[in-house]
């Protein structure tokens, strides 16, 4: 037991499943998917975004009207992380690391010009141009949302103003907000800190990105290590927020704490022939290794889907001495992106603090049915970027 530990003492989840940790416990021990919608965006099915009562974690209209889906949604989810940590006392004190995409488009807006510009010469175009966006865009001045507006807002909605970091672009951001909060508060920069991300599904802009880099699932639903068929992701709504301090800051306001976060570990490599992101990977496991326990090594797995990080994941996890129970949360919740990563944080601290752990959804899965010890969190992004993470679970003893 050291003081220095650093503790997951609150989690907001929301995905397709619907919202907190009861909904998602249901969702884990379910060997279906969560809610599929197969036919809005044929032919890639998403996971969908739940209905959520706003009010209680955006509770003025005019916030919620100025922010997109995404910028809801990740308001929404770090709002339930920071009452789950029953820290709302600490927001003054709280660092914000999130993780955010290109943010979002004003599609209506988009469709609106193109329709209005197609049958125009270019001369009247221009000028229909300005017209329509000096009329039509939000206070942002763009088209899309800027991604550090999800930082803005929940710090405007929930009264976090601590130091404050946004990180950009796929899994890795993800990992490294949660990399970079953990190592702000071990080395007594923050006293406690807020880390996480959001990626709302039910975009067109962002299915027509994906698939031309092709990175996603055309036809049905199936789990994610049995898509031989037709490799690729399948899009899912997905935030997930974490609350991490040190287990003598936690014990000090007698706050009970999920689980230990012992190590993460991020890298990027090209995937390529010469750089395949093995040695990386090996030498970032190296670093966790000395922490794990012994027996089966249960793994939550941010696998997407897509041929080749699929692919990656499975040699390097192969190369390893131990046992493997791998469980991929994408089968149940869909590719959440950025979100994706912390998300699988705090689906690890809450197997680890219910001792419990995903079913087994297909072949590949081992069983694995008892109380897990420790978990391993995996990201290899669909495009370039991995990530590793070990938690434990914190002995009764440790706890205030």
């Amino acid at each position: 037991m050291a003081d220095t530990d650093i503790w997951i003492t609150g989690i907001g989840l929301v995905s397709s499943a619907g919202e907190g940790r009861a909904a998602h416990l249901a969702a884990l021990e379910s060997t279906a998917p969560a809610a599929l919608d197969d036919t809005t965006y044929t032919p890639f099915p998403i996971h969908p975004s739940p209905t959520l009562e706003l009010d209680r974690q955006i509770p003025k209209k005019g916030d919620q009207r100025q922010m997109e889906p995404w910028q809801r949604l990740g308001t929404y989810t770090a709002g339930l992380a920071i009452d789950d940590a029953n820290a709302r006392g600490l927001v003054g004190d709280m660092d914000l690391i999130v993780a955010a995409g290109g943010g979002e488009r004003d599609v209506a807006l988009d469709d609106a010009v193109l329709s209005a510009l197609a049958p125009l010469p270019p001369a009247e175009a221009a000028v229909k141009l300005n017209e329509m966006l000096a009329g039509g865009l939000r206070p942002t001045l763009f088209l899309a949302q800027l991604s550090n507006l999800l930082a803005g807002n929940i710090s405007i909605v929930h009264g976090v103003t601590g130091a404050s970091r946004t990180f950009m672009g796929e899994d890795q951001a993800g990992a490294d907000a949660v990399r970079i909060a953990a190592a702000r508060v071990a080395e007594g920069n923050s006293p406690i800190a807020l880390a996480g991300g959001a990626y709302s599904a039910p975009r067109w802009d962002m299915l027509m990105l994906y698939n031309n880099a092709s990175l996603l699932r055309r036809g049905p639903w199936a789990a994610v290590f049995s898509r031989e068929d037709a490799p690729g992701a399948i899009t899912g709504t997905l935030g997930g927020f974490v609350v991490m301090e040190t287990a003598a800051h936690a014990r000090a306001r007698g706050a009970q704490g999920l689980a230990k976060l012992n190590a993460v570990a991020s890298a990027q490599a090209r995937r390529t022939a010469e750089d395949t992101g093995h040695e990386a990977m090996a030498q970032a496991f190296a670093r966790i290794a000395p922490r794990l326990g012994e027996g089966v090594l249960p793994v939550l797995s941010g696998c997407t889907g897509a041929a080749i990080p699929t692919v990656l994941e499975r040699e390097v996890l192969g190369a390893l001495t131990r046992p493997l129970a791998v469980r991929a949360t994408g089968s149940r919740f869909g590719w959440g992106v950025e979100a994706t990563f912390p998300a699988n944080i705090a689906l690890a601290a809450l197997c680890l603090s219910e001792g419990v752990f995903p079913a087994s959804m297909e072949k590949l899965e081992a069983r694995y049915e008892q109380a897990p010890r420790d978990i391993l969190v995996t990201g290899f992004a669909a495009w370039r970027g991995e990530a590793m993470a070990h938690l434990s679970a914190i002995p009764a003893g440790e706890q205030p």
